[in-house]
C-alpha cells in the first residue's frame, strides 16, 4: 500500500510541476539574428544599387529622323547604362543621396564627376525631348519667352547663339551645351562644359547655374546617322525638343533655386 501511495504522490508531482521556462536570451537572439538577416537583404541591394537606369519616354525609334533608332538604342542601353554602373560602384557603401545632391561638389569627388555627371546629364536628356510631331504641339511658356527674348533678343537669337557654342570649335571633343537660368533667376545664360560636367557643379562657371535644356555633344550622341557634321545634328535637334518640359524646367527652378530632380 505504502509503494501504491508514493507511486501516486511521485507522479502527481510530476503531472502538475511547472513547465520549465523558455530561455529568453536564446529566443531574443535568434528573432534578432532573423531580423537582421532580413534587413540585410532588403537594405544591401539599395545601397548597391542606388541609382537606376531610368527607361525611355518613348520608343528607339520616336526621335526620327533626326535622331535615329541605332543610336537611340546604343546611347541609352550601352552609354547612359555604364555610367549608372559605374556611379554605383564609386557610391557603395556610402549614404544614398538623390543624383542632384551628388552634383554641387562633384568636381571634388572623383569618379562622382564623371559618373554622377553622366548619369545626371542623360537623365535630364532624354526627358526634354519628343517626336518630332508631339514637338511641333509645344511651346515655350510665357514665362520663358520672356526670359528668351530679355536674355538673347528672341528665340532665333537663342538658337543662333546656343549652336554657335555647341560648334566643334566651342566646345573641343566631348561635352554638353546648356541654356540656363542665373543663380538668383533673372536671366538665361548659354553655358558649354567638357566631359559629364554641368552648370550645376560648383566651379564649373562664375556660379552654380540651373539648366532647363542641355545637349549632348558627345560623339556617340549623333556620329552613327552625321559622322562629323555636328553642326547638322545641333539645328537638327531643334525639331525634337519637348519647349513644354523646358517650360515646366525654367518654371522650377526660378521658383526653387535650385536644380531639376531626374
Amino acid at each position: 500500500m505504502k509503494l501504491i501511495i508514493a507511486s501516486l504522490v511521485i507522479g502527481s508531482a510530476a503531472a502538475w510541476s511547472p513547465t520549465p521556462k523558455p530561455d529568453v536570451t536564446t529566443n531574443r537572439r535568434e528573432a534578432m539574428s532573423k531580423t537582421l538577416a532580413v534587413g540585410t537583404a532588403l537594405v544591401v541591394p539599395a545601397l548597391a544599387n542606388a541609382y537606376e537606369l531610368p527607361d525611355l519616354p518613348y520608343p528607339f525609334e520616336a526621335l526620327e529622323p533626326f535622331i535615329d533608332a541605332p543610336t537611340m538604342k546604343i546611347h541609352h542601353d550601352k552609354h547612359h547604362a555604364t555610367y549608372v554602373a559605374n556611379i554605383n560602384k564609386a557610391t557603395e557603401g556610402k549614404d544614398e543621396l538623390p543624383i542632384l545632391d551628388l552634383m554641387e561638389n562633384a568636381l571634388d569627388a572623383g569618379p562622382v564627376r564623371n559618373s554622377g555627371g553622366g548619369h545626371y546629364n542623360h537623365a535630364f536628356f532624354w526627358e526634354e525631348m519628343t517626336s518630332p510631331d508631339k514637338a511641333k504641339k509645344t511651346k515655350p511658356s510665357a514665362q520663358l519667352e520672356k526670359l528668351i527674348d530679355s536674355s538673347f533678343g528672341s528665340m532665333d537669337e537663342m538658337k543662333s547663339k546656343f549652336e554657335a557654342a555647341a560648334a566643334p570649335g566651342a566646345v573641343f571633343g566631348s561635352g554638353w551645351v546648356w541654356v540656363c537660368a542665373n543663380n538668383a533667376g533673372t536671366k538665361l545664360e548659354i553655358v558649354g562644359t567638357p566631359n559629364q560636367d554641368n552648370p550645376l557643379m560648383k566651379g564649373v562657371a562664375d556660379e552654380i547655374k540651373f539648366p532647363i535644356l542641355g545637349l549632348d555633344v558627345w560623339e556617340h550622341a549623333y556620329y552613327l546617322k552625321y559622322q562629323n557634321r555636328r553642326p547638322e545634328y545641333v539645328s537638327n535637334w531643334w525639331n525634337v525638343v519637348n519647349w513644354d518640359k523646358v517650360s515646366a524646367n525654367c518654371e522650377y527652378v526660378i521658383k526653387n533655386h535650385k536644380g531639376v530632380s531626374v
